[in-house]
């Protein structure tokens, strides 16, 4: 009843240009304007949720797709309509209780147009039509046992997928008695279906992302004590080198600014914008941090939508939007 009551309280707010605004932008370097203009506003764009995640645009539609992790549903935003449920149950289709984050997490529109979810009560990688729905597994073991909670996804242009499977969604998280797999991984499901275990060193591997020649694969690490973008350089056989950190975010975090490097999403030059401490860091293709979009808020994730300049950001109970002045990655 709990989380019902919650969701009656769901609301939009406004329209373009009319909304409720929150955060600041902060500039380190004067490259950072040329991301965002200086005048741009963080707007509010609905509120209500319990913790907002994986913003994904639909472009055949019009509209955005994320999920709320607890209340194990995905909500669709539009221009017009605003906050509508899209679908329930997102995650979990078991009986309740399961966890405190039952549902879907990392959302993505593969190359075949579907829907493609990080099933944190489910444990899988499942896709689904969004014409005509039926949600098919992609996969839900590696080497006979079952996933932790499957948290984000990225696919390459020829069909490969990478996806991080962090504790978060189990019962007890780390201490769960369900959990089959020692390691918190970074998989790799190749075309046929294939699942391999291509990262096992990291403490919290959670956002994912490829560079836009597809060389390198980005992980964040979700870690307190070692917050960090890795790169791994891609073999050609879908293999990864041994990674290296990329970037550094513990500095941050000591100067007390609240939030984890969560999810993260690449502009067409190569520029990361990587949720972290304060909202959503912008980091060139070096490592240079830039600026922070300071939202005011935990920020789970993010992602651009419409024709590719403006960035959608899940902050905590908030949906959030900047106008930008660069694209991100799959938008001409």
């Amino acid at each position: 009843m709990k989380n019902l009551i919650f969701l009656l309280l769901v609301h939009t707010i406004g329209c373009f240009g009319q909304n409720k605004t929150t955060g600041k932008l902060v500039a380190l370097d004067d490259a950072f304007y040329d991301y965002i203009d200086e005048n741009a506003k963080i707007e509010v764009l609905a509120e209500g949720f319990i913790w907002a995640e994986g913003p994904v645009w639909v472009k055949e539609g019009g509209f955005l797709l994320f999920s709320d992790v607890p209340q194990n549903t995905i909500f669709k935003w539009n221009e017009t309509e605003g906050i509508s449920e899209f679908l329930k149950p997102s995650g979990y289709t078991g009986i309740p209780p399961y966890s405190r984050e039952p549902g879907s997490n990392g959302l993505i529109i593969n190359n075949q147009g579907e829907l493609v979810f990080c099933e944190h009560g489910d444990r899988r990688i499942s896709k689904m039509p969004l014409a005509n729905g039926g949600k098919v597994t992609i996969a839900d073991t590696w080497q006979g046992k079952r996933f932790n909670s499957p948290n984000d996804i990225v696919q390459t242009s020829k069909g490969v997928y990478y996806f991080t499977d962090p504790p978060y969604g189990l019962p007890e998280q780390h201490d769960s008695d369900s959990r089959e797999i020692d390691a918190f991984g970074v998989y790799k499901i190749d075309t046929d279906g294939n699942v391999e275990m291509v990262i096992s060193d990291l403490k919290r591997p959670n956002g994912i992302a490829l560079s836009p020649d597809e060389k390198i694969l980005y992980v964040n690490q979700s870690d307190g004590i070692e917050p960090y973008i890795m790169t791994y350089a891609i073999q050609e056989d879908g293999s990864l080198d041994k990674g290296k950190i990329f970037f550094d975010a513990s500095d941050l975090s000591k100067t007390g600014l609240k939030g984890s490097m969560d999810g993260l999403k690449i502009a067409n030059d190569g520029t990361i914008f990587s949720t972290g401490p304060s909202g959503v860091l912008v980091i060139d293709a070096e490592g240079k941090l830039l600026g922070r979009i300071e939202t005011g808020q935990l920020t789970a994730n993010c992602g651009w939508g419409e024709d590719g300049s403006v960035f959608y950001m899940t902050a905590h109970s908030y949906l959030l939007r900047i106008q930008t002045k660069t694209k991100g990655l799959g938008f001409e």
